[in-house]
């Protein structure tokens, strides 16, 4: 929690697939009060183990979205002026629907299909009949209705998306944008829809006047997060990560502002965020807990259950020693490794004393057994889309030192704002790193130098170690840290070396 706050600082100045992660669907009352937008009575609208996504609004009383069930995903409505009810408004056996999309004028919704023998096209679905047909049969990925008779969306071209506008009444189509992402949405009080551009290195939202093919910049995304919806004519909002923010875009110096950060485990990653026609109503999409997720393949390889264990790590996973001394690479490598494992041992188990999380990061602290023989280790998982992403090890290598004093010693220099106390529990040739490896501070004069300026322009710094990992020659520290009236959090990993910091790799 020290260098944490530097750390920060230094930082801020230096194709389509159906993704089947656990997702939920949340629903809030919202407000606008004097400005301020304001989010109340949450509702975990779906509650249900898999895949639940792509909410949108058939009226001001009910959301509909995609929902897993028996193995396939089906539409769903959920009623909120009708107590808090469901009804499934699809059931094909031959395939899953997605996107689900009231369309104008009519007793029906639109919805992706994608069947059980790779098919995938835009389906219409009476409500009232249950009938389905297919609308057009362009390889669609995400669509919005700009009136009954012309859809604006986004087609599969090799590997990119492309933006069509497709008029159903005279059958004609005409591709406007090519790279483009998923999120479409109608303009409030204009003729225009928004989309997202990927041309560039920095992705930018758009609007479309679909009859003429005419597009013009409204602003960047934030941070390359896609899904964006319109609270009203002028402002936008966003999710990433816990938060969710907004942007006035008649502002003099337009720029995301948080409106809200979630502290919920439950939320985590918020996308495909949807308003009701009334504005009265938000609903968004989060992933489950990393820390859920983990949990889930420590239960696996306790219970020695490879398809599940490996069902949790991306297809490409990568599996290291710290800080990215490579071991293997990909899940079949992964699925290889641990079913000699488990055919080499009689007995094997994890047992996770203590945990950090910190956004998609989790890190444990096992205790193994292996056919009786106990050890010890730390690892650190990168989530990503729902799946392990990375896997790091640290093991207790090289001699025992008392490396948790000199990191204590040289948290009570920080929060003394004492440079030179702070600076003699370091090495001459001290490395400050951002996980896993890009250097940024090197030296003790560096260290010094970005420290000093740091202490004389905080006032009220502060920082608190809210969990501690020791393991051999390394602490690992969850860090929070007060600066200038905000609390930045981070993990810090201290190596000691002959009784003085070596190197700190830094993760938020």
């Amino acid at each position: 929690m020290t260098r944490t706050l530097f750390a920060i600082c230094f930082l801020l100045a230096s194709a389509q697939g159906w993704s089947q992660t656990d997702t939920e669907v949340y629903l809030f009352d919202l407000s606008i009060n004097s400005g301020k937008t304001m989010l109340t009575n949450p509702k975990n609208i779906s509650n249900n183990p898999g895949y639940d996504n792509q909410p949108s609004f058939w009226d001001n009383g009910s959301v509909l979205f995609a929902s897993t069930r028996k193995d396939q995903t089906d539409i769903l409505q959920f009623n909120v002026n009708e107590g808090s009810t469901s009804s499934w408004l699809t059931y094909t056996t031959a395939g899953s629907e997605y996107s689900p999309l009231r369309i104008p004028g009519k007793n029906a919704i639109s919805a992706i299909r994608l069947d059980v023998d790779g098919l995938q096209r835009l389906y219409k679905y009476d409500v009232k009949s249950r009938e389905s047909t297919p609308i057009t049969d362009l390889k669609i990925g995400y669509h919005v209705w700009f009136n009954e008779h012309i859809l604006v969306a986004t087609v599969l071209v090799e590997n990119r998306m492309d933006l069509k506008v497709i008029n159903l009444e005279d059958n004609t189509q005409k591709t406007v944008f090519q790279n483009v992402g998923r999120s479409l949405h109608n303009i409030p009080g204009s003729n225009l829809v928004s989309f997202i551009g990927k041309k560039n290195n920095a992705w930018e939202i758009l609007s479309l006047d679909p009859t003429t093919g005419e597009s013009k910049k409204i602003s960047n995304t934030y941070d390359k997060e896609e899904d964006i919806c319109w609270l009203n004519e002028r402002t936008i909002i966003t999710g990433s990560g816990k938060k969710l923010l907004i942007l006035n875009i008649d502002s003099e110096n337009p720029d995301w502002e948080s409106i809200i950060e979630f502290p919920q485990e439950e939320i985590n990653n918020i996308s495909r965020i949807a308003i009701s026609p009334n504005g009265k109503r938000l609903a968004f999409v989060a992933e489950e807990s990393p820390a859920k997720i983990i949990q889930k393949q420590v239960q696996s390889f306790n219970n020695r259950d490879l398809d599940a264990f490996v069902s949790c790590f991306a297809d490409d996973v990568l599996v290291q020693r710290f800080p990215n001394e490579k071991m293997y690479q990909g899940n079949d490598s992964m699925r290889d490794n641990y079913e000699r494992f488990f055919e080499n041992v009689k007995s094997s188990s994890v047992e996770v004393v203590n945990r950090i999380v910190l956004g998609n990061t989790v890190i444990d602290e096992e205790v193994t057994k292996v056919d009786g023989r106990e050890g010890h280790q730390v690892a650190i998982y990168k989530i990503k889309n729902g799946l392990v992403a990375s896997m790091t090890f640290i093991f207790p290598d090289g001699p025992l030192t008392d490396a948790e004093s000199i990191v204590q010693e040289q948290l009570a220099a920080y929060n003394k704002r004492d440079v030179e106390a702070f600076a003699d529990t370091y090495a001459h040739d001290v490395e400050l790193y951002e996980y896993p490896n890009k250097l940024n501070v090197k030296g003790i004069a560096k260290l010094k130098q970005q420290y000093s300026a740091f202490f004389d322009s905080t006032p009220d710094l502060e920082g608190e170690i809210v969990n501690r990992i020791v393991i051999g020659d390394k602490v690992i520290d969850h860090e929070f840290v007060t600066v200038n009236g905000s609390i930045f959090k981070a993990i810090a990993i201290y190596q000691v070396t002959n009784g003085e910091i070596a190197k700190v790799t830094f993760i938020q």
